[in-house]
C-alpha cells in the first residue's frame, strides 16, 4: 500500500514544510480527534445501555447497534481521507438482498468488512484520538509562542511571562519565543505527516475493499445472473405454453374451418372460393411459422429426449450437412442443456450465413463431469466474437455457469468453437 503523505516527505523532505501538505495533514489529525471522540462516547454509551438492558432482551439490539456503529464512522473517515490521499477507498460492502432494517442488519453483521469497520473505530477512538489530542497540544502551544509577541503587544501594559519569574515587557523581547513556536510549527508539520501517514496506513488496511470482498460480491453477482438467467427461462417456456396452447391451437381450428368452407364451395361458380383456398394457404404457412417459432423457443424434443436427439433434429433443418457424434451416457442438469443447444444453434446459424461452409461437424462428450462441445466447420474463417453479440452472448451464457466458450478461427477457416460447461451442481 502507497501513503501519499509518506512518499511526499521521501521525495522532498525539505520542501514539504514549505508545501500544502502541513495543513492538510493538520486539518485531517484535527477533524479526526473530534470524530474518534464522538464515537468513542458513542461507543461507550451503547454498550453501558447495552449491558443493562442484556436482562430484558431489549439490549441485545442495542449491543447490535454497536457491531454496525462502524458502518457510518468509515463510511465519514473514507470522505475524510481524501484531504490527504488523491484516491479514494472503495466502499467494502457488497449489495442488499432485500429492503427493511433486518435485512440490512443481517447482512451487515455477516461481512467481514463490518467487523474491520469496528476495529478502525476503536482504534480511532482510543489511539488515533489520543494521539491527536498530543498533537493538538504542540501544534497549540507552537502557535501561542510564535504570536507571542503579538500577544505582548495586545495585552500591554500588562506583562506576559513565557518562563516563571521572567515578565516579557515588549514585543521585542518576546522574538525568542516566537523563534521557538517557529521550530515548533517546523516539527508539528513534520510529526503531523508522520501520524497522518500511520492512520492513513491502517485506514488503508482496514476501510478498503479486500480479496474475499470482492470474491464474496462477484459469488453473488453470479447467483444473480443465474437467477436472472432461471427467470427467463420460466418466461421463455410461458410464453411457448401460450403459444403452444392458444395461437397454434386457433390457427389449426381456422384451417380446419376454412377446410369445411372449401369444401361447401366446391363445385360453386364463386369467386369467394379462390379467397378461401388461398386463405387456408396462407393459414398453414402463418401455422407453420407459428411452430417454427415455437420449436426455436425451446424445443419440445430436448425436453423429452435431451440434448443428443435435439441436436441431431437440429441438423436435419440445417440447410448446410451437419454430422452429429453427440455420445453422452446420461441426462445433463436443464441448465446446461438448454445453454450448449443455443450454443450449437447460434454456431450453426453463422456457418450457414458467414462462413461458407459445406460442412459442419458437431461432436459432444462428458470429461469429468464437463460437457465439452466441438463445432467446427470448414468455411472461410476470419470469426472474431468481439465484432458481433452473438458469440459474446454465448460466451456470457456460458460464464454464468462458470464455463467457458474458445473460439479458433483463422484465416481460411477452419473454424471451431470449444464449450465446457461444468454439470455439477
Amino acid at each position: 500500500m502507497t501513503v501519499a503523505v509518506w512518499e511526499a516527505m521521501r521525495r522532498r523532505p525539505l520542501r514539504f514544510a514549505l508545501s500544502t501538505w502541513p495543513p492538510r495533514c493538520w486539518a485531517f489529525l484535527l477533524s479526526g480527534t473530534v470524530v474518534g471522540f464522538v464515537a468513542l462516547l458513542l461507543l461507550a454509551a451503547l454498550l453501558f445501555v447495552g449491558i443493562g438492558l442484556s436482562v430484558v432482551g431489549v439490549g441485545l439490539l442495542v449491543l447490535m447497534g454497536v457491531a454496525v456503529l462502524g458502518i457510518p464512522v468509515a463510511a465519514l473517515e473514507r470522505r475524510r481521507l481524501r484531504l490527504v490521499e488523491p484516491e479514494p477507498l472503495l466502499d467494502p460492502h457488497g449489495s442488499l438482498p432485500g429492503t427493511g432494517a433486518w435485512p440490512w442488519l443481517r447482512t451487515r453483521l455477516r461481512e467481514r468488512a463490518t467487523w474491520r469497520e469496528l476495529g478502525y473505530t476503536l482504534a480511532l477512538g482510543v489511539v488515533f484520538t489520543a494521539m491527536g489530542i498530543g498533537f493538538t497540544a504542540l501544534l497549540g502551544l507552537s502557535l501561542m509562542l510564535t504570536a507571542t509577541p503579538v500577544i505582548v503587544w495586545a495585552i500591554a501594559p500588562d506583562t506576559v511571562m513565557l518562563v516563571p519569574g521572567q515578565p516579557i515587557s515588549d514585543p521585542v523581547a518576546a522574538l525568542p519565543g516566537s523563534a521557538a513556536g517557529l521550530f515548533g510549527l517546523l516539527v508539528s508539520a513534520y510529526v503531523g505527516g508522520l501520524l497522518t501517514g500511520a492512520q492513513v496506513w491502517v485506514a488503508q488496511s482496514l476501510l478498503s475493499v479486500r480479496d474475499e470482498d470482492l470474491s464474496s460480491r462477484v459469488i453473488e453477482l453470479t447467483r444473480s445472473r443465474a437467477r436472472l438467467i432461471d427467470a427467463f427461462e420460466a418466461e421463455r417456456r410461458r410464453i411457448e405454453r401460450d403459444l403452444h396452447d392458444g395461437a397454434q391451437q386457433q390457427l389449426v381450428a381456422l384451417s380446419m374451418t376454412l377446410g369445411l368452407a372449401e369444401l361447401e364451395l366446391r363445385g360453386q361458380d364463386s369467386p369467394a372460393a379462390a379467397l378461401i383456398v388461398r386463405a387456408r394457404g396462407e393459414a398453414r404457412q402463418a401455422l407453420d411459422q407459428l411452430r417454427s417459432l415455437v420449436r426455436g423457443i425451446h424445443p419440445q424434443v430436448l425436453t423429452d429426449h435431451g440434448l443428443s436427439a435435439a441436436v441431431a433434429e437440429l441438423a436435419l433443418r440445417n440447410p448446410i450437412p451437419v454430422t452429429v457424434d453427440v455420445d453422452l451416457p446420461h441426462r445433463l442438469p436443464s441448465a446446461v442443456e438448454t445453454t450448449a443447444y443455443f450454443t450449437v444453434t447460434e454456431a450453426l446459424t453463422n456457418a450457414s450465413k458467414h462462413s461458407g461452409a459445406d460442412q459442419v461437424a458437431v461432436v459432444g462428450r462428458l470429461r469429468d463431469d464437463r460437457l465439452v462441445l466441438l463445432i467446427t466447420d470448414n468455411g472461410r474463417g476470419g470469426a472474431d466474437p468481439a465484432i458481433g453479440a452473438g458469440l459474446q452472448g454465448l460466451a456470457d451464457r456460458v460464464a454464468i455457469l462458470k464455463g467457458r466458450l474458445v473460439v479458433t478461427s483463422p484465416a481460411g477457416g477452419p473454424t471451431q468453437l470449444r464449450v465446457e460447461v461444468p454439470c455439477s451442481a
